[in-house]
């Protein structure tokens, strides 16, 4: 009897320390490597908008249209005054596993940044730096700031966290579901796992473009308030 205690309690400790690296490995490691990836993308994107001409003002017959988005590569930086000064996150392309571990993923199929429809971004709630942790404290009329290099986006909150499931797309539609919009317009939407530690539902929070600047004449007031 004592050999069989003595088995189950070193069993026990075990698993217990076996859990206690899983958590480390969550809470801890993800995060570091998180944020050596998206500090890595962070400095492409400055490096490639170092490196490319930004007119004062289009040619009359107009600019060239813009090169398709590459899967994985980053497109834009987003800023959420909300979450803190120094929040400052990559959006690449598309929305597969390696990819949301670098940085926010962009839905392929939905619009372009600042474009009519609707630009939709995915983000971990916890894990791989926790971007999206505060997102249920995002309200109406908070600004989310992304620039592409040439030129600062303001959207603006307008709804309050959407709770739905994770097969309810029609979220991020060009005139999102839910959304209470009336019709086409310049949308954002923001979507992250619910709860906290879980994925059986998603968070979703719709914005509005309010407003863009070239990168020319400097950081949006959003940014400094």
């Amino acid at each position: 009897m004592r050999l069989v205690v003595k088995a189950f309690s070193e069993a026990c400790i075990t698993t217990g320390t076996l859990i206690l690296l899983f958590v480390v490995y969550v809470l801890h490691w993800t995060g570091v490597q998180a944020g050596a990836a998206t500090d890595g993308q962070l400095d492409t994107l400055q490096r490639q908008w170092a490196g490319q001409d930004v007119p004062a003002r289009q040619p009359a017959a107009g600019p060239p249209p813009p090169k398709p988005y590459e899967d994985g590569k980053g497109l834009a930086v987003m800023y959420v005054p909300r979450f803190g000064k120094d929040w400052e996150w990559p959006v690449l392309e598309g929305t597969r596993t390696a990819t949301l571990k670098k940085g926010l993923g962009h839905y392929t199929p939905t619009a372009r940044l600042g474009e009519r429809g609707n630009f939709a971004v995915a983000g971990h709630r916890r894990t791989h730096g926790d971007p999206f942790k505060d997102v249920p404290r995002l309200r109406p009329g908070d600004a989310i700031v992304l620039t592409d290099g040439t030129t600062w986006f303001t959207y603006r909150v307008d709804t309050k966290p959407y709770r739905t499931v994770p097969t309810d797309i029609g979220v991020i539609d060009p005139v999102p579901r839910a959304s209470g919009y009336a019709g086409p317009g310049r949308y954002l939407t923001l979507t992250t796992c619910e709860p906290e530690w879980g994925s059986s539902h998603r968070l979703i929070v719709w914005a509005h473009l309010d407003a863009t600047r070239p990168v020319t004449a400097g950081r949006p007031e959003a940014l400094d308030s």
